[in-house]
């Protein structure tokens, strides 16, 4: 069986050995793990191996303009969701003028935490309408509520006109944000690793983490450049509005990006009809059915997201803070040695994204989170130490830890759920994680710092994520190269389709010849 290449040639030993059975061949013998036990479970499914209309051929044109805007619209997206972070301090100012300058950090963070409160609204409405009405016009809508409601904080008047009313109105447009934000990374990411061929899902996906931080590599870039050129003045009256205000014509063109884009193929075409009666369901039964059913994966998805987003909001949210009111260094330099951290970040992510396609995912989570563990204190001892290049370190230290994070996480988590759900237990499990324990890093952290005196706190902090995680992936079920749940499988090419045939027939007669040597 096969073709000429494969020929149905066998490897001895294990298995296919003549005292255990009948020989593997070598095309069945290639195959990971993970990818022979789930291919074997739809060939029994199937009673017969795979056909042309068994497996879906995303062709490259298509599949580059999915990923490419994909990744484009979060980079806008996270830019605009980002500079807040990177104006914590000047916006506390503004904002909250009678506080005392701890405070004021704190109460802006309160913002920002806030926005984090909505996030699971958002991901409880968007998700089911994701699975609905598909995943392309919800990224749509998403895609410009983020951008009105960047742009509202940036024509808000501050306290000394407004008073009262100030905060308030910065909370409402934080609150859009979150919304928003709430159904935008699990619809990316459904989105992408719905359009990705299985053997490179990894490399694909971390594309849209790319775009994340790209985006934020420009708010922090914009907001180093308005730090370097104006006067704290300057910046305190006018320069913090600019980057809000740049999130309205970047809306218009991530919203015409987002328009042009088709659907996802597993969206079009999924295997079950059980799934698509699930897809029509109410949404109080469908988030019912997702927890009643899925709680196991929701749980490794939350403690996955924990992990990637202490780490994340620590960098992005925290670190800039950290350095100007905890160390007391300029906004200039505090901003500059993030921006490091973040370009660091996207040099690495796709050559991470592509190495968990050939390890696996769990083997780059396992040895981030153990090395979380025991660097989280080194890295800060060389942020706080004197000069440039130990600071430099500490904050690549955990840039690289957070992009062992961030590359396979786009990849793995749409794969722990069915097509029919996907979108709603993203946006369940993903944004109730981050709105507990991402969001609320920077918040955490700098109460904990302000109340303790301890500025090691953060590292703390970071060891005890990188535990959680740890235990996390004990329970990770490996999905690299595996086909997403409830979708067909995913080739680049017609003639990686004929592969994936030829392997199937031999899989299958593989497993027909095993079956009879255990019956005889």
């Amino acid at each position: 069986m096969g073709d000429e290449r494969s020929g149905g040639e066998t490897v001895p030993g294990g298995e296919g050995s003549a005292r255990s059975g009948p020989r593997v061949p070598k095309a069945v013998a290639r195959l990971p793990h993970q990818v022979r036990e789930e291919l074997s479970r739809r060939l029994r499914r199937n009673r017969r191996a795979f056909r042309a209309d068994d497996v879906q051929v995303v062709e490259p044109p298509l599949l580059r303009r999915a990923v490419g805007a994909s990744a484009l619209g979060n980079c806008m997206e996270w830019f605009d969701f980002g500079v807040y972070s990177y104006l914590a301090a000047t916006i506390g100012k503004v904002f909250f003028p009678g506080a005392s300058p701890a405070a004021q950090v704190i109460s802006s963070f309160a913002t920002f935490a806030a926005a984090f409160v909505v996030r699971p609204l958002g991901g409880l409405v968007f998700g089911p309408l994701g699975d609905r009405i598909g995943r392309q016009k919800v990224l749509a809508t998403t895609m410009i509520m983020m951008a009105l409601g960047t742009f509202a904080i940036g024509i808000i008047p501050g306290y000394a006109t407004l008073g009262i009313a100030a905060p308030v109105l910065l909370l409402l447009a934080r609150m859009v944000q979150g919304f928003s934000t709430g159904g935008e990374y699990g619809g990316a990411t459904t989105f992408v690793a719905e359009y990705s061929p299985d053997r490179r899902r990894g490399f694909l996906s971390s594309w849209l983490d790319f775009g994340t931080f790209a985006g934020y590599a420009l708010g922090s870039a914009m907001v180093t450049a308005l730090n370097l050129a104006l006067t704290d003045e300057q910046m305190l009256s006018w320069g913090w509005r600019v980057p809000f205000l740049i999130a309205g014509p970047l809306g218009v063109i991530g919203l015409y990006m987002r328009m042009k884009l088709e659907e996802s193929p597993a969206f079009q075409q999924q295997l079950d009809e059980h799934e698509k009666a699930l897809a029509q369901e109410s949404v109080g039964s469908e988030f019912k059915d997702i927890v009643r059913s899925h709680w196991r994966p929701l749980l490794v998805c939350m403690g996955l997201v924990l992990l990637y987003n202490v780490t994340n909001y620590m960098v992005t949210g925290y670190l800039p803070t950290y350095q100007t009111e905890t160390l007391h260094r300029s906004s200039g330099s505090a901003d500059l040695l993030v921006l490091v951290g973040m370009v660091w970040i996207v040099i690495l992510i796709t050559f991470l994204g592509r190495l968990s396609d050939r390890v696996g995912r769990r083997p780059l989570y396992a040895v981030g989170a153990a090395a979380m563990i025991v660097l989280a204190v080194p890295a800060f001892l060389l942020i706080k130490a004197d000069g440039t290049w130990p600071p430099i370190a500490g904050v690549l230290i955990l840039a690289t830890l957070l992009a062992c994070f961030a590359a396979p996480s786009a990849a793995t988590l749409p794969a722990l759920f069915p097509t029919a759900v996907r979108y709603a237990a993203m946006g369940i499990g993903f944004n109730f994680a981050v709105a507990a324990f991402g969001g609320t890093t920077p918040l955490v952290t700098a109460a904990l710092v302000e109340l303790s005196g301890d500025d090691l706190m953060p590292a703390y902090y970071l060891m005890l994520a990188g535990v959680i995680g740890l235990l996390t992936v004990r329970f990770l079920p490996e999905s690299a190269q595996v086909p997403l749940k409830g979708s067909q499988p995913m080739v680049g090419s017609r003639e990686e389709r004929r592969e994936l045939i030829a392997t199937s027939k031999e899989l299958y007669a593989f497993a027909r010849e095993q079956e009879k040597a255990r019956r005889g």
